[in-house]
């Protein structure tokens, strides 16, 4: 009997949340809130496929509490994470071997962190999750959605989780356990970053057709344990310039709590040098010296990477469908020059939520499109924050890195001073996987040895970002065609899968005098990177067994 003929049982619920992120999370609060200050009965689930909440939660980061104080007015009273507000923030601009800094009263107000925290982001779910379950919302960590489910009007119906046990040949294994399946009025997809079901969605229902396409970035990031001379706490910094030069991007350095350093670098996946590791650009960004002497003595205690939403207003795709919503990064509200994002996906899981309710509450049935969700998030502050820096990303391609600074920057003026109608044009885009040249056009980038204290090779790295993965379950990465690695990918890029990749997953092995590609799906930290920058979309992300993957402690 193969694992398709058995049948899986059924869990109702009136809304059902994809991804347990601060979007996800926020929404399924905002739904109990309202359903308690109506005497309403209402049954919300969440689906985290991390084996604990927060586990593949990685950012910088610094937050914005504007959602959390409209949220949870009272979350300085509930003992939450955001314990250390910004003190002091820098800028520079980098070159080899010295910075420029870049004076406060020249940065556009826009970009300021007065009243932000930087804190964990996991940590932070974490907290949300409780507020979440004391209000009755139920959370189910370790079950990852693998099948979007329809009704017959094609309407979105809820979602199956992934069979547990199923071994590499797709055969039961001896622990077996078929996925349930889970059934919702309304179902929102709150999976972050190029969530998987999330790309369907957006094919069945041509969600994108109407909009630009979104871009991405790569955020590396490691946490430090530094000597408390060094540690400043409340103090950030952000750089521009090396080791990237003509790349987009840029790094931070954030002093956060107990002497913890968040330090990082962001690179736009747009580079079209196939020889760029982004891996290892940030390893050299830890040697320079504004950046190194912080390190001293100190000890790196967590590693991981993920991809980062970077299209702006301009990609935000069509968000409701028949039967659901999309909240959160799988839409795509990161304020990239702000470098945040937390704060606008939990006002639209808010906004998502109270549109949802207000159906729900009135007797809907679901199936439908929530149509005030668009509005209301038009008539936000998310939309008027977006729309002023909808330029900011594309001028830097656009332009180049100096000339699109500029440009942005001055835009970013124009809007603070009240010009912003004057601007009425909006960049475009277009998809990162199409920018890479082929090797013979690009010249090789040799990158230092680690050394084994500041900087670290790549396998080396992964063993602190806590990944784990049941062994023998079907590979998660899959190929569409076998031949394109070595014929097109090897031959003519020089495999920049093996470089864009910043877990070792994939690796160019010669057997029997001819070059395959090695998949080490085990190493997988659900970047999302090689399903957005492989330049054949030959690569396509599925999610692991429940509870795979990355489990990061205070990212």
């Amino acid at each position: 009997m193969t694992v398709e003929t058995f049948e899986r049982e059924t869990m109702k619920v009136d809304v059902l949340i994809i991804g347990a992120g601060p979007a996800g999370l926020s929404a399924s609060i905002r739904l109990m809130q309202l359903a308690k200050e109506k005497s309403c009965q209402l049954s919300v689930c969440v689906l985290e496929k991390s084996s604990e909440v927060g586990g593949h939660i990685l950012s910088g980061a610094i937050f914005d509490p504007i959602a959390l104080e409209e949220l949870i007015p009272d979350w300085r009273d509930k003992n939450s994470p955001l314990n250390t507000p910004i003190t002091k923030s820098n800028h520079s601009i980098l070159t080899k071997t010295s910075h420029i800094p870049i004076p406060h009263f020249l940065m556009p107000p826009m970009l300021s962190n007065k009243g932000c925290f930087t804190l964990s982001l996991g940590n932070l779910c974490r907290w949300l999750a409780k507020e979440a379950e004391e209000l009755g919302v139920e959370i189910y960590p370790g079950f990852a959605g693998s099948e979007i489910l329809f009704n017959e009007n094609q309407s979105v119906k809820g979602v199956a989780t992934g069979n547990v046990g199923v071994t590499e040949t797709g055969e039961k294994g001896s622990n077996f356990e078929l996925g349930m399946e889970l059934h919702a009025k309304y179902t929102f997809f709150a999976e972050g970053v190029r969530g998987s079901l999330t790309k369907e969605i957006l094919a069945k229902f041509s969600l994108g057709e109407n909009c630009e396409p979104q871009t991405y970035a790569i955020g590396i990031k490691e946490l430090w344990d530094i000597q408390p001379r060094n540690h400043k706490i409340g103090e950030v910094m952000h750089t521009q310039g090396w080791p990237l030069e003509k790349t987009v991007g840029g790094g931070f350095v954030y002093h956060q709590e107990k002497n913890q350093l968040s330090i990082g670098l962001v690179i736009a996946l747009d580079y079209d040098n196939p020889f760029l590791s982004p891996y290892e650009e940030m390893q050299r960004f830890k040697t320079h010296p504004k950046i190194k002497p912080l390190l001293k003595g100190g000890q790196r205690v967590a590693y991981g990477a993920r991809a980062i939403n970077e299209g702006g207003l301009q990609s935000i795709p069509k968000l409701i469908f028949p039967g659901g919503a999309l909240i959160g990064c799988s839409a795509g509200f990161v304020n990239v020059p702000r470098i945040k994002g937390s704060h606008t996906a939990m006002k639209t899981g808010i906004l998502a939520a109270e549109s949802a309710f207000e159906v729900l509450s009135q007797g809907g049935q679901g199936g439908d499109e929530l149509s005030s969700y668009p509005i209301s998030l038009s008539n936000s502050w998310v939309h008027k924050e977006l729309k002023k820096v909808r330029n900011v990303r594309p001028a830097l391609s656009k332009f180049g890195v100096f000339l699109g600074t500029i440009y942005s920057g001055l835009e970013m003026w124009i809007q603070t001073l009240g010009f912003g109608f004057f601007v009425r044009w909006t960049f475009g885009h277009k998809e990162d996987h199409l920018s890479l040249k082929k090797a013979e056009e690009c010249t090789p980038i040799e990158y230092p040895k680690s050394d084994g204290e500041v900087t670290f090779d790549r396998l080396t790295n992964v063993s602190f970002s806590g990944v784990s993965h049941t062994e023998n379950q079907p590979i998660h990465l899959q190929i569409k065609d076998q031949t394109i690695p070595v014929l097109q990918n090897y031959n003519k890029y020089a495999g920049p899968e093996q470089r864009f990749c910043p877990a070792g997953v994939y690796e160019f092995l010669e057997n029997n005098g001819e070059m395959e590609l090695q998949i080490n799906a085990q190493n997988c930290i659900h970047c999302k990177t090689c399903d957005i920058k492989d330049l054949n979309q030959n690569i396509i992300w599925k999610p692991p067994e429940g509870g795979g993957g990355p489990n990061y402690p205070n990212m």
